[in-house]
């Protein structure tokens, strides 16, 4: 058997090929619920990328101390502002003056603290209205105002900080499994709207994060079996292939990714951060 090789001298790389475009340098991003855990660690990856960063969440303070950790060596302005996204008419005062005042926005991630950890049965409609609030609605009023800067700009990313419940809801979280779901198909009918003015929308699916969030839910899960808290968080790990919670910046990394240039033709999916611990693709 006589195999041929073709090699052809002439052939170069071309020295034009373009790399990677991670460059946010001159891009503004809005980043909610940024004074810790996931929201930080976006910020301060987005920041490193050359983003202004405006940095949401509800403790003023917090927000303050979690300024000092963004880059600012190329020339970035970062700012802060306090909102409580359970009340609509702050969320639309506070983001109209903000707007009026910022009118170049690019980049917009909703991200929020999940509702209480419990069985569905054991909650009451004030709790699903107040989650339906800060998360569905919110994220909802926060797009309305910043989508037609985005549409100006010619360019848009709209990232929601969601859950694996998205596709498969998690024991114990009845409310946080509801309302992820309802935002997950609102920015998939929203990505359709926006993608022909260089918008896209996307949700990152976090599996369990070494978050304040991820020890409540263990520690209500230890409460009501009657475990240890070791013992749950073992249980836990042992299910995820990678045998381990992800780490915050692991989540923001994939965020940075999907606000570059580099991902301009990614629009409306759910993806997975979750070391393999999703039984469905």
């Amino acid at each position: 058997m006589v195999f041929l090789f073709i090699f052809n001298a002439n052939y170069k790389t071309s020295s034009k090929t373009p790399m990677m475009d991670l460059n946010l340098i001159n891009k503004r991003a809005v980043v909610c619920g940024s004074s810790k855990g996931i929201g930080l660690a976006i910020a301060i990856q987005l920041a490193e990328l050359g983003a202004n960063i405006t940095m949401i969440a509800r403790d003023e303070d917090k927000l303050n101390e979690a300024l000092s950790h963004l880059d600012i060596s190329k020339g970035q302005k970062h700012h802060t502002l306090s909102i409580d996204f359970v009340s609509p008419d702050e969320v639309r005062s506070v983001m109209k003056n903000y707007a009026d005042r910022n009118p170049k926005i690019h980049i917009l991630v909703n991200n929020s603290g999940g509702p209480r950890p419990g069985n569905i049965l054991d909650i009451g409609a004030d709790e699903f209205k107040e989650a339906f609030l800060q998360h569905l609605v919110s994220d909802h009023l926060l797009a309305k105002t910043l989508v037609p800067l985005m549409i100006k700009e010619g360019y848009g990313r709209i990232i929601n900080i969601l859950s694996i419940s998205v596709k498969e809801p998690i024991k114990g979280l009845g409310v946080s499994n509801a309302v992820r779901a309802a935002v997950a198909n609102w920015a998939k009918t929203l990505a359709e709207e926006v993608a022909q003015y260089g918008i896209t929308v996307n949700n990152v699916l976090p599996g369990p994060t070494e978050t304040q969030r991820i020890e409540a839910i263990i520690e209500d899960t230890a409460r009501r079996a009657g475990k240890t808290i070791e013992s749950v968080k073992k249980e836990m790990e042992d299910e995820i292939p990678a045998k381990r919670f992800a780490k915050a910046e692991e989540i923001a990394s994939v965020v940075a990714f999907l606000s570059s240039p580099a991902a301009s033709y990614i629009n409306g999916i759910n993806l997975p951060v979750d070391g393999g611990k999703l039984g469905c693709l």
